[in-house]
């Protein structure tokens, strides 16, 4: 272990991290905008900056390790004129667009602006970008170049995290823009919509649009297999309209292309919302204490036979368990060992394919 000063407060940490890593763990603000804990730092955006004692300049927190004994001051006149400096150099040629951002009120730009009081530009480029969105890989994401502040968040989560490379970044200096290098690489797994720290990468799935206060979270499991991927719904006057990261769980926040943009079906008007019940040939709704009355006297006849009349078809979508915990019933309570899953059907072009590569 090893002892340094962030702000005159001695903290013990392990070697071999950043000053940023112990600040945060701390509870010591340093304000960031290209930094991602799941990426490797870069310190691009030159807004985590901090005075070293013994050091020529400011240093960035993100890319830079402590020592035994560093003294390490995270706020002072200085280094807010840097950070609005770089922050007004990213502003520039940024578009008004706040009012119809999808971002707006959780745009992590929006909130530095605000923190560091950058109330004026001193800077212009001749001309403007290119304005709205443009075609991308995937159907399902807007790309807006215009809004872009080149922290390159989602070129390095598509390299480090998905490893698809299918981003990459053109030119050079204000020229430079984030492309699509390979489209067919891309898994439309919408990793670099939640990188992103501003409106560069949205989703198009849900056409409603709400602001983050008036949505509601709800921290669920994902329904479409049953690896078990935390997620957030976004709820908005009782619809799912937006899925978040939650970074709970064994995914820390990454998602499929099922899993991110696949939640229409939970707002379909058509899907079943209580049990039904055949009787006398016609289907009709009933409650679930109905629904397991039924359940219970087709089955109670079975206890006694023990025998392989019944078994169970499971669900894909069901966690392993639920899965593990329905087949403990039909062995030790139903005497049957017949459970199959419908995921046999979705594994087996990909088990078809993996035998004819091996």
């Amino acid at each position: 272990m090893i002892k340094v000063i962030i702000d005159g407060r001695e903290i013990e940490t392990e070697p071999q991290r950043t000053i940023l890593e112990v600040a945060r763990e701390a509870g010591i603000h340093i304000p960031t905008l290209c930094y991602h804990p799941r990426l490797i730092p870069i310190g691009s955006c030159r807004l985590c900056v901090v005075e070293v004692e013994g050091a020529e300049r400011p240093l960035t927190a993100c890319t830079t390790y402590v020592q035994d004994g560093m003294v390490v001051r995270t706020q002072s006149e200085e280094l807010l004129k840097l950070r609005q400096e770089a922050l007004k150099l990213i502003l520039l040629n940024h578009p008004l667009d706040c009012p119809i951002c999808d971002m707006a009120g959780e745009c992590q730009l929006q909130n530095l602006v605000f923190e560091l009081g950058v109330d004026r530009q001193d800077y212009s480029l001749e001309g403007e970008r290119q304005r709205g969105p443009e075609a991308f890989a995937s159907p399902h994401i807007r790309h807006w170049p215009d809004r872009c502040v080149l922290c390159l968040r989602c070129i390095r989560a598509d390299h480090e995290i998905v490893g698809a490379r299918a981003l990459d970044l053109e030119g050079t200096g204000y020229e430079a823009r984030v492309v699509v290098r390979a489209e067919e690489k891309c898994l439309d797994c919408g990793e670099c919509v939640r990188v992103c720290p501003v409106g560069a990468m949205t989703e198009r799935v849900s056409p409603v649009r709400a602001r983050p206060w008036q949505r509601r979270g709800v921290v669920t499991t994902c329904g479409h297999c049953s690896i078990g991927c935390q997620m957030e719904l976004q709820v908005f006057e009782g619809e799912v309209i937006k899925v978040a990261a939650s970074e709970e769980g064994l995914n820390r926040g990454s998602l499929c292309h099922r899993g991110f943009f696949g939640f229409d079906y939970l707002n379909g008007r058509d899907r079943l919302r209580v049990p039904l019940l055949k009787s006398d040939g016609f289907v009709k709704r009933s409650t679930y204490e109905e629904a397991f009355e039924f359940l219970a006297s087709r089955l109670k006849p079975l206890l006694a036979q023990r025998s392989e009349a019944v078994g169970a078809l499971l669900s894909a979508r069901l966690t392993n368990e639920e899965a593990f915990l329905l087949r403990r019933f039909m062995e030790e309570v139903l005497g049957s060992k017949r459970v199959a899953s419908t995921a046999y059907f979705h594994v087996a072009p990909y088990r078809k394919a993996l035998v004819e590569i091996l």
